[in-house]
C-alpha cells in the first residue's frame, strides 16, 4: 500500500475548506434579510456609540459654561444611550434566530446528503461522529453568519475613533496609534492559534464520540466479555489529549485578552497624560478631553473584535466538519418510469465496482429472467453482497450498468426505484414506533392493517407479534426480540411492499429450517411475483434456486442451476464444505427428486402443527 500523497492530502482539504465557505455563504443567504438587520443594528449601535463621546463633552462644555442650550443636549444624550441599548438587544433577538435557523439549514443539508449518497459512502464517517458534525458542529458553525456581523460591526467603534481623536487633537491620536501595532499583531497571532487549537481539539472530539457510539452498539458484547474496564479506558483514552486541546484552545483566548487587557489601559493613560498636557496649554476643553478618552477606549475595543474573530474562526473549523458530509457523492435519480406490469428482467451488462483504488467486481455481465429467483453463492468476501447493492441500485457500479426491464437503473425515478426494488438485510434496522409501523415501513401510503398481518404470516412472524403485550400495537423499545424475529419483521417489511424484483441479502441466516422452508413457500406462491436474487449460505437456497451465480474474488467463475455445477465443478461443492452434511444434502437435492417432495411435504405439515399448538 503506498504511502498517502502530501500533495493529494492538502488539495482535498482545501476542497473541503472551500466547501465549508459555500456552505456557510449559502447558510447566510437562507437568513439574508435577518443577517441584514444584525449588521444594520449592530452598525447603527456602533455609531450611536461613537457619537456618544461627542455628545457628552459637547454637552458637559455647555453645562460648565451655563449656556441655555444644555438641558437639550442633555436630552439629547439620553436619546443617543437609548438607542444604543435598544439596538443592542435587536441585534441579540436576531442573533439568535439567525443562529437557529442557520443550523437547522446546516443539519438539514448535511441530512439530506447522508440519505442521499450510497450506503458505501456514509460508511466513511462513523455513526458518533456523524452525530457529532450534525449536533455540535453544526450548531458551532450556525454561529458564524451572525458573529461575521457582529465582527463588522466591531470594527467600526475603533476606527471611527480614531478617527474622531484626529478630529477633536491630533498630538493626542498620535499617541494612541503608537501602541496600534501591537494590537494588530495580537488579532494576528490569535487569529493563527485559535484556528489551529480548535481544529486539533473538534477532530480528537470526533474520535471520541466514534468510540462511544461503538461501545454503544456493542453493549451486550462488552458485558458478555466482561470487558466494560478495557473499553472504557479505550473511549477516555484521547480524554488527556481531548482536555489538553481544550486547554491550549482557552489559553490563547484568555493570553490575548490578558495581553490586551494590560495594554488598553496603557494606551489610555498615554492618552490621558497628553491630553492632559494639551489641555494645561489650552488646546483642548475639558469636554474635548473627557471626548478623547472614551474614544481611546472605543478605539482599544480590542475585546469585542477578539470575541467575534474567535466565534467567526471556530465556527469556520466547525463548518469544515459538517462540510465533509456534504462533499458525499449524491446518488442520483433519473426521470424515467419502469414499464407497466414488467416481469422484472434484470440485465448487469459489463458491471464493475472499484473500492479503495482495487476492483472488487470484475466486468460481470448477466441476464437474470423475469419471474426467476436467483442464489448467489461463493465464500466470504467474493462480492455477493456487492453484486446485490449493485443489482437494486443501492450503489452505483463504476463501469457499465444495470438494466430492469430494459431501463437503466440510473434513469429511473427514487419513486419508482424504491417501489419496485426491495431489499432484506441480515441484520435489517426496524423504523416506526410500534411493530406493525416497523413492517408497514417504506416508500408509499400506508399498506392497511390487513397487509401488514399478510406480510407477518409470510415471513413467519405473526405468531411471535400476536403474543407481544400489544401485539402489532407493541414498542418496539418494549419488544423482546431475537435476531431471528428481527429478521422475520425485516422480511415482513419487505414482503408488504414487495415489486418486481426483491434482494434477500442473507436475511434468513438467523431462521430455522422450518421458518427459512415457509419463507421459501412464501415467496413463491404468496408474495407478488417478481425476480428473487437471494445472497446465499445455505445450500438448500441454492438448491431451489432456478439460477446460481457462483462469484469468487469478485468475478462471476460460472452461472447455471444448483444441479450441473453440482455434478461438474468440485470447487462449487466446496464452497458449501462448511455446512454440515453438506455432501449428502446435495446429492439428495440433486438426484432424488421424490425425496425432496417427501422432506417438503414433511416441513409443511411441521409448520402446520406448530402453527395450530400456537393457536
Amino acid at each position: 500500500m503506498s504511502p498517502p500523497d502530501p500533495a493529494v492530502d492538502r488539495a482535498e482539504t482545501q476542497t473541503l475548506e472551500r466547501g465549508a465557505d459555500r456552505a456557510l455563504v449559502a447558510a447566510a443567504r437562507h437568513s439574508g434579510g435577518r443577517t441584514a438587520a444584525i449588521l444594520g443594528c449592530t452598525v447603527a449601535a456602533a455609531a450611536a456609540a461613537l457619537g456618544e463621546p461627542a455628545v457628552l463633552g459637547h454637552t458637559l462644555d455647555l453645562l460648565l459654561s451655563g449656556a441655555p442650550s444644555g438641558l437639550t443636549w442633555t436630552l439629547l444624550c439620553a436619546a443617543v444611550i437609548a438607542a444604543e441599548v435598544v439596538l443592542d438587544a435587536v441585534a441579540a433577538r436576531l442573533t439568535g434566530e439567525v443562529d437557529g435557523r442557520t443550523t437547522a439549514r446546516l443539519r438539514r443539508l448535511g441530512l439530506a446528503r447522508l440519505l442521499r449518497t450510497a450506503p458505501h459512502h456514509a460508511a466513511r464517517h462513523a455513526s458518533g461522529e456523524t452525530a457529532a458534525r450534525l449536533t455540535a458542529h453544526a450548531t458551532e458553525a450556525g454561529r458564524v453568519p451572525a458573529a461575521a456581523a457582529h465582527a463588522v460591526a466591531a470594527l467600526l467603534p475603533p476606527i471611527g475613533a480614531v478617527a474622531a481623536l484626529f478630529l477633536i487633537d491630533v498630538w493626542t491620536a498620535l499617541a494612541f496609534l503608537a501602541g496600534v501595532p501591537l494590537l494588530v499583531l495580537l488579532l494576528r497571532a490569535f487569529a493563527r492559534d485559535t484556528l489551529t487549537s480548535v481544529g486539533r481539539y473538534q477532530q480528537v472530539q470526533l474520535a471520541t464520540a466514534g468510540r462511544l457510539q461503538e461501545a454503544l452498539a456493542g453493549a451486550r458484547t462488552i458485558a458478555a466479555a466482561g470487558s466494560a474496564d478495557r473499553e472504557r479506558a479505550r473511549i477516555l483514552a484521547r480524554l488527556p489529549e481531548l482536555g489538553t486541546e481544550g486547554r491550549r484552545m482557552w489559553q490563547v483566548y484568555g493570553g490575548t485578552t490578558a495581553r490586551s487587557a494590560a495594554l488598553m489601559p496603557m494606551l489610555l493613560y498615554v492618552v490621558l497624560a497628553v491630553g492632559g498636557i494639551r489641555l494645561a496649554a489650552g488646546a483642548i476643553g475639558v469636554g474635548e478631553l473627557l471626548a478623547a478618552v472614551r474614544y481611546a477606549g472605543l478605539a482599544a475595543g480590542v475585546g469585542a473584535v477578539t470575541g467575534g474573530l474567535a466565534a467567526v474562526v471556530r465556527g469556520r473549523a466547525a463548518a469544515r466538519r459538517t462540510a465533509a458530509l456534504l462533499a458525499l457523492p449524491v446518488l442520483g435519480h433519473g426521470g424515467r418510469e419502469l414499464p407497466e406490469g414488467g416481469p422484472g428482467t434484470l440485465e448487469l451488462r459489463g458491471v464493475r465496482v472499484v473500492r479503495g483504488g482495487s476492483t472488487v467486481l470484475h466486468d460481470i455481465s448477466l441476464v437474470i429472467p423475469g419471474g426467476s429467483t436467483v442464489a448467489v453463492v461463493g465464500r466470504s468476501g467474493a462480492g455477493k453482497t456487492l453484486f446485490a447493492a449493485v443489482a437494486g441500485r443501492l450503489t452505483d457500479p463504476d463501469a457499465g450498468q444495470v438494466l430492469l426491464d430494459g431501463v437503466p437503473l440510473r434513469e429511473v425515478t427514487a419513486e419508482a426505484l424504491r417501489r419496485e426494488v426491495g431489499y432484506a438485510f441480515d441484520r435489517p434496522v426496524l423504523l416506526g414506533d410500534t411493530v406493525g409501523e416497523a413492517i408497514a415501513f417504506g416508500a408509499g401510503g400506508d399498506p392497511g392493517r390487513r397487509a401488514v398481518r399478510a406480510a407477518a404470516r409470510a415471513a413467519g412472524a405473526d405468531l411471535f407479534v400476536r403474543r407481544l403485550p400489544h401485539g402489532y400495537g407493541t414498542r418496539l423499545a418494549e419488544a423482546p426480540l431475537s435476531g431471528g424475529e428481527f429478521q422475520r419483521l425485516g422480511l415482513a417489511r419487505v414482503f408488504c411492499r414487495a415489486g418486481r424484483l426483491l434482494v434477500l441479502d442473507d436475511a434468513t441466516s438467523s431462521l430455522d429450517t422450518v421458518t427459512a422452508r415457509q419463507v421459501e413457500r412464501a415467496l413463491a406462491h404468496e408474495i407478488r411475483p417478481g425476480t428473487r436474487i437471494v445472497v446465499a449460505h445455505r445450500l438448500s437456497s441454492a438448491v431451489r434456486a432456478d439460477l446460481v451465480v457462483w462469484l469468487e474474488d469478485g468475478r462471476m467463475r460460472a452461472a447455471g442451476t444448483h444441479g450441473e455445477l453440482w455434478r461438474q465443478d468440485p470447487d462449487y461443492r466446496a464452497v458449501f464444505a462448511a455446512e454440515e452434511h453438506a455432501d449428502t444434502e446435495g446429492k439428495a437435492a440433486t438426484e432424488s427428486a421424490t425425496e425432496e417432495a417427501a422432506t417438503e411435504a414433511a416441513t409443511e405439515a411441521a409448520t402446520e402443527a406448530a402453527a395450530e399448538a400456537a393457536r
